[in-house]
């Protein structure tokens, strides 16, 4: 982690990830997949791949209409700076929501190997399907890892993938591995390309 100013940043292997100036995207992750939805589904349950700055979790946590709130979290670096470090401002109160668990494990791993269900997979743990922070999570964009992660989704759940750039070719991926209503949604940015979500649903 590194202070700049106010904002703290989360560095890995010398790529920036995220910071906590903005947080915009991160919430789009969750609102996209709640919003892509069944009607009526009660009290659904998501898991969130990355806890970062707590964007993510912060705003499911606001929700009442999320049941469940898992984390996965492999680096207990990043998990020690929400529960005691400078974090807590953003996530302490999520992190104290009995609905929350918080899951010290990798998240391919946790694809592949657990047996659980939910309703939304809001996955944000690389820049993008093409600029991945460790050369072993490339894994969850291939169509094997897409067959994992549609196997941890309950019929109609969604996956929602962050990513720092549209990508035509993960969406093809998308809809190869099988997801249907395959979508992409924007966040514009003060300069660049924007931050995007995409989006895919498991048939029913």
């Amino acid at each position: 982690m590194r202070e700049r100013g106010e904002h703290f940043e989360i560095i890995a292997n010398g790529c920036f990830l995220m910071d906590t100036s903005d947080g915009r995207s991160e919430r789009l992750l969750i609102d996209a997949a709640l919003a892509a939805l069944p009607p009526g589904r009660d009290r659904p349950s998501v898991l969130i791949g990355g806890l970062g700055v707590g964007f993510s979790l912060a705003h499911a946590a606001t929700d009442p209409r999320w049941g469940r709130i898992t984390v996965v979290e492999r680096e207990q670096a990043v998990i020690d700076w929400h529960l005691e470090g400078p974090l807590a401002r953003i996530s302490g109160a999520a992190l104290a929501d009995p609905r929350t668990v918080i899951l010290p494990t990798d998240l391919v791993a946790h694809m592949h190997g657990s047996s659980s269900a939910y309703d939304a997979l809001c996955l944000d743990i690389d820049n993008g399907p093409g600029w991945t922070v460790t050369d072993d999570n490339g894994g969850l964009y291939t169509a094997d890892g897409l067959a994992a992660c549609m196997e941890r989704l309950k019929p109609g759940g969604i996956l929602a993938v962050w990513s720092a750039q549209p990508s035509a070719t993960f969406e093809e991926a998308l809809r190869n591995a099988g997801f249907i209503g395959v979508r992409t949604e924007e966040i514009p940015v003060a300069r660049g390309v924007p931050d995007v979500v995409h989006l895919g649903v498991r048939p029913a």
